[in-house]
């Protein structure tokens, strides 16, 4: 039997086991926090906390890291590198979940997996160290997926708009990539059954946009009011709120379609949030 082991079992690990347990699959999941762990066994996920894993089980044949990077690096690599390295030999594929956020600004213009990484935020940064630290464990079967904004059930701009926190904050010229958290399952699976190990992937959908249009789309299936528009100057955003304005950028997922021959479900925002709904 196939056994992923999931360091971080976030949004994207959690659809992705969801979809993997319709077939022959042992999954296990690690969380930080007890109530993490409890929240995993009561969906049938074998759960340990992440520093109570002493070590890699043998029977592993898949590994997936959705863990971000801190400022002192990849916590994953540090407390389990070494069993990585040692353990390479065992594992069919293993997937390390970065952002399409190693790209930098880009003005608007397309990048693909080929661009140089250019980031312009320390957050960015650090996902392109952690990118090359997991390139350099040896023997290691990693493919690296670069995502986007991702939204999904329970977290979409219907869901913002419903409860009053959407925002239409205009900045000129800006549009995003994103992602319908489906999708990100979809891929995966699709990279798991057709591994090709040292590759890296671009998971995005078919169309960026300015992200006020994604706003104002959702009040119109809810037959809602938009919030007024603000000016990027003027609006009153967090860091980490500014800090996804600092990159305007459309993110080409034409290896993920040529290669994995994989069809998108929601290849637009329109048609995520209509299913969503």
């Amino acid at each position: 039997m196939n056994h992923l082991l999931c360091f971080g079992f976030g949004f994207s690990a959690q659809h992705l086991a969801r979809l993997l347990g319709k077939t022959q699959w042992k999954i296990t999941g690690t969380s930080r926090t007890d109530e993490g762990v409890s929240a995993m066994a009561v969906h049938g996920i074998h759960a340990i906390r992440f520093d109570a894993l002493s070590a890699i089980p043998m029977d592993v044949t898949h590994v997936l890291s959705s863990v971000p990077p801190g400022v002192n690096g990849d916590p994953v690599l540090a407390a389990y590198g070494v069993a990585l390295c040692l353990q390479a030999a065992q594992f069919k594929w293993v997937a390390y979940l970065s952002t399409t956020g190693v790209y930098g600004d880009r003005a608007g213009a397309v990048v693909d997996e080929t661009a140089e990484l250019t980031p312009n935020t320390d957050r960015g940064q650090r996902r392109v160290d952690a990118e090359v630290a997991w390139q350099a464990v040896p023997h290691l079967p990693l493919h690296i997926f670069r995502l986007p904004g991702i939204y999904g059930p329970g977290r979409n701009q219907l869901e913002s708009v419903r409860e009053g926190s959407a925002r239409r904050v205009i900045k000129l010229g800006q549009i995003f990539s994103r992602i319908h958290v489906d999708d990100i399952a979809g891929i995966l699976a699709a990279s798991i059954a057709h591994p090709n190990p040292g590759r890296i992937y671009n998971v995005a959908d078919d169309e960026p946009c300015p992200p006020q249009d994604v706003v104002t789309y959702a009040a119109a299936l809810l037959r809602m009011k938009p919030p007024p528009e603000i000016a990027f100057e003027q609006a009153e955003l967090s860091a980490m709120a500014r800090s996804f304005y600092a990159d305007s950028k459309s993110v080409s997922n034409m290896r993920v379609k040529q290669e994995l021959a994989y069809r998108l479900k929601y290849p637009n925002y329109r048609v995520g949030l209509q299913s969503l709904l």
